[in-house]
């Protein structure tokens, strides 16, 4: 009789052909000294290099412990977890990227702590080896914002590498929300929780998959998602302006009737006029991104497209 496995292992992949077989053997060497049973199961976000026929043999070698995710095109890091986590079957389940900069050896922490009763462990980066100055400042920048702007309580330094457990899953395979900032869902969520502090590595191999513009629409799906900030601010920012508008109607007519002076100038009138205008647009264009995001959820399109499941 099948038995569902006690920690399941979800790993996205895109283009990490030279460090599949590296992940899979150190935590294979985890578990050789824990009691706990284990699957990874590979979600592929459509990679374009070998990494899929990697998985695919390595599938073949290790039946039972592998499961290969082959999504039929790139949804981007957020969507191909949400895949892992519909397809993990364990009591509970890790997340890890495939570039080796979390450390596999943490994992054995992680589900001591799970043991003991927290439902959510997340490891916190005291320290980002191999990382710019512009990422690391960026980085602590983006949880600032984060914290500020929402009312969620998102943990500092904390990556998508994170035991959650079964409860919490399935709370998260419920939503069907398409934008998804998942380390701001696993903190909405709620539940005990903890983290456990660790040193990250520089990246194995490859180069990373976040660029700048990436980066930027990720914070921005985030800040969409939990908060209502930027509506707040043009609302702030139109009220502003017009209070600025109407003390300058009232100096005007002042002007106009009590002294023999007038504003003149038509350079300045039509930088005022360019600049509210700007503001407008501004507004509207913050109004556009939150109603495209309410067209895309009601359309209720899957999340993901799967081409093959290998179990």
């Amino acid at each position: 009789m099948f038995t569902h496995p006690d920690i399941s292992i979800i790993v996205p992949i895109y283009n990490e052909e030279s460090n599949i077989r590296v992940l899979y053997q150190q935590i294979d060497d985890v578990f050789r000294l824990i009691p706990q049973s284990f699957e990874i199961v590979f979600v592929d976000d459509g990679s374009k290099d070998k990494s899929l026929s990697i998985l695919t043999q390595l599938h073949k070698e290790h039946k039972g412990k592998v499961k290969v995710v082959s999504l039929s095109r790139n949804f981007g890091h957020q969507l191909a977890l949400s895949a892992g986590f519909s397809q993990c079957k364990g009591k509970a389940a890790i997340v890890m990227d495939a570039d080796l900069q979390d450390p596999p050896s943490l994992i054995k922490e992680f589900i001591a702590k799970w043991v003991e009763g927290y439902k959510i462990v997340y490891g916190v980066r005291q320290e980002r080896q191999g990382e710019t100055f512009f990422k690391k400042f960026t980085a602590a920048l983006f949880y600032k914002l984060i914290r500020l702007m929402t009312s969620i309580d998102i943990p500092e330094n904390a990556g998508d590498f994170y035991l959650l457990d079964r409860k919490v899953v399935d709370f998260l395979n419920s939503l069907r929300e398409r934008h998804r900032f998942i380390r701001g869902l696993i903190a909405w969520v709620g539940y005990k929780r903890i983290g456990v502090p660790y040193v990250r590595q520089k990246r194995l191999s490859g180069t990373t998959k976040y660029s700048l513009w990436k980066l930027i629409k990720f914070s921005w799906d985030a800040v969409t998602s939990f908060s209502f900030a930027p509506l707040r601010f043009v609302s702030w920012l139109g009220g502003f302006f017009a209070i600025i508008s109407f003390c300058s109607i009232l100096i005007i007519i002042y002007m106009k009737l009590f002294t023999d002076r007038t504003i003149i100038g038509w350079s300045s009138l039509m930088a005022v006029v360019l600049f509210v205008g700007g503001i407008q647009l501004l507004a509207i264009g913050i109004i556009g991104e939150y109603i495209a995001r309410i067209g895309d959820d009601v359309k209720a399109r899957p999340l993901y497209a799967v081409s093959q499941i290998l179990e």
